[in-house]
Order: C-alpha cells, then sequence, then structure tokens
C-alpha cells in the first residue's frame, strides 16, 4: 500500500541536488566551467551562460519593465576561479564581474536546466531588442 509513496518520496530525495555531491570543478578558461556530481551528472557550463545567470545583485542587469536583462556577454571570458568555503566558488569574469559566488547547489541547477534557461535568455533579448554580441564601440 505504501510501496508506491515511499518508492516515489526515495526517487525525489534521489534527485534532489541537496543530496548530490561535487565530484569535480574543471575550469576550462576563457571559456567554461565543467563540473561533476556523485550522480553521474557532468555539465560543461559556457561563460556567457553563467555570466548572464550570476547569482550576484550587482551583475550589471538592464531592468527593463521589471523583467532583468543582460545583454552583450556572448564573448565574455573566464579569468579565474577563487573557493568560496567548502560550498561554491567566485567567478571573475574578464569584463571584471566578480561578486557572485556560485554554490555547488545553483551549478547544478543550472547544468540541469541549460537549454531552457539559454533558451529564455535569447527570447528575452529578441523581445527587447537586444543582442549577445557586445555594443561596438565608435
Amino acid at each position: 500500500m505504501f510501496a508506491p509513496l515511499l518508492s516515489a518520496i526515495r526517487l525525489a530525495h534521489a534527485a534532489a541536488p541537496l543530496s548530490l555531491r561535487l565530484t569535480r570543478f574543471a575550469l576550462r578558461p576563457p571559456k567554461a566551467v565543467e563540473v561533476e556530481f556523485s550522480d553521474g551528472s557532468i555539465f560543461s557550463l559556457p561563460a556567457e551562460f553563467l555570466r548572464v545567470y550570476s547569482p550576484a545583485v550587482d551583475s550589471k542587469i538592464r531592468t527593463i519593465g521589471g523583467e532583468k536583462v543582460i545583454s552583450g556577454r556572448l564573448h565574455v571570458g573566464i579569468m579565474s576561479a577563487e573557493a568560496v568555503g567548502n560550498y561554491g566558488v567566485r567567478i571573475i569574469f574578464d569584463d571584471l564581474h566578480k561578486t557572485g559566488i556560485y554554490t555547488w547547489d545553483y551549478f547544478y541547477h543550472l547544468g540541469s536546466n541549460k537549454f531552457t534557461l539559454m533558451r529564455n535568455y535569447i527570447k528575452s533579448l529578441k523581445k527587447h531588442g537586444l543582442s549577445r554580441d557586445p555594443k561596438r564601440r565608435k
């Protein structure tokens, strides 16, 4: 009687990021970070994607109609990364953004949802007439 419920709870618990451990973090400068978790998931996260989804409050966000939009980061690179305790890293980008702390759980979320998040980002840019390419200097 309770077997299906217990199976569902076990399955949900096994899939929850909180039960996962980061087993490998590899910086692939200038364009990516690769993370691997105890469930075998491996995610390659591009610099542009990480920069756009920076958890920092001050990530040079442009607000348009209440929607946060970061544009012009197609060619952004990663200069370095610094450990923050035993729960995350601070990534230093070549546009000098360095205040976001990426936790292991956040990396898992980004990796698990990379394609949906990237698609939403591109749709948002198009909606507001913005581009992934940086503005050209005159």
